[in-house]
């Protein structure tokens, strides 16, 4: 593994500069004391023409340009799900570390595959779970390690969002199941992975998708039942079809001593927070946890990148490295290839 960076800042390269990239400048110009931008990277020249100008980073135009040209500590992927495998094995070959968004891969192969080449190069590989730092989600976090809950009986996660014809047509890699997949890995991937990190692993899944209204190769709609190892059961419901916007994304947790409802956009809001055993003012937690969806806006992306500046300095360890975000890809491979088999399928995929 690489040496701690020390008395100097991280230098950062960013690779795809599409949507998702104003949480990464927003992010880095936050830690512009321990972090810069260096480089930024996309096929699209006029994409590249706007992040040069919003970021002031060089601009290039392919990614072996960028790594013979600069002299960067990590890069990070924002390019389509499906290109990242290939991509990684690139960066991790040229001694660089990797960051990338959610999630890692669109198969199960390509996620080893990943973890394996960056081990074998020596280089940290990060992915971005920002949803794990939503204040309500924290607290649930807490509540559940301090075993509040008691057992955990039954959780229900519901996301029903909208993407309009016009999201899929606007990319020839949105909505294939090589680049991208569908409602499940590319907008639930998020909830997938509260299902591991909150309630530990899942032993089986057993899945129902359909493409009902959208002209996508994936499904525009899933729902997927799961018991975990600790015998709780539970459940994921996603789509992209709600009319005429996005509507919740809703989580209930029955515990033997205690209830709790996460709702509003994004999870944000603690809608119910009862226990048998009363410690200090839940009333008051609950309220203290539920913040406006505007103030999430790259909230989640800044705390992220606070951790990985922190492990390249060798003062923390990652939150979510590649080992971690792999349970996620594995369960939503698992529930891919229960809704074509038609069959239970248990987990892991592969001992």
């Amino acid at each position: 593994m690489h040496d701690v960076i020390h008395n100097r800042k991280v230098r950062f390269a960013l690779v795809g500069c599409g949507h998702i990239a104003r949480h990464h400048f927003s992010a880095l110009e936050a830690l512009s004391d321990d972090a810069e931008l260096v480089a930024v990277c996309d096929v699209n020249e006029e994409t590249l023409r706007k992040a040069q100008e919003r970021s002031g980073a060089k601009g290039y135009g392919d990614l072996t340009g960028l790594l013979d040209g600069e002299n960067v500590d990590i890069a990070v992927l924002a390019t389509p799900s499906g290109v990242r495998a290939a991509q990684a094995a690139e960066i991790a070959g040229a001694g660089v570390h990797v960051m990338m968004e959610k999630p890692m891969a669109t198969r199960w192969r390509d996620g080893l595959e990943m973890l394996r080449v960056c081990d074998d190069a020596g280089v940290r590989l990060f992915v971005v779970k920002q949803f794990r730092y939503t204040p309500s989600v924290q607290l649930l976090h807490k509540a559940l390690h301090e075993g509040r809950f008691g057992r955990i009986h039954m959780v229900n996660i519901n996301m029903f969002w909208t993407r309009p014809q016009d999201y899929y047509d606007s990319a020839l890699w949105r909505g294939t199941w090589e680049f991208d997949g569908g409602a499940l890995m590319n907008q639930a991937s998020h909830f997938v992975d509260l299902m591991h990190w909150l309630f530990g692993p899942v032993q089986s899944v057993h899945a129902h998708a359909a493409t009902l209204a959208r002209h996508i190769e994936a499904e525009d709609s899933i729902s997927m039942s799961v018991q975990w190892r600790h015998g709780g059961i539970g459940s994921l419901n996603a789509t992209v079809l709600t009319y005429p916007k996005n509507l919740e994304t809703s989580m209930t947790v029955i515990g033997e001593k205690g209830t709790a409802k996460l709702a509003g956009p994004a999870m944000n809001e603690v809608r119910h927070w009862e226990f048998a055993d009363v410690v200090g003012d839940p009333a008051e937690e609950a309220r203290q946890a539920t913040v406006d969806v505007a103030e999430l806006a790259g909230y989640g992306h800044r705390k992220y990148y606070e951790n990985v500046v922190q492990v390249l300095r060798g003062e923390a360890h990652p939150h979510t490295d590649g080992r971690e975000a792999l349970k996620s890809l594995e369960l939503m491979i698992a529930a891919y290839r229960s809704a074509r088999d038609g069959e239970r399928v248990g987990l892991p995929l592969e001992l």
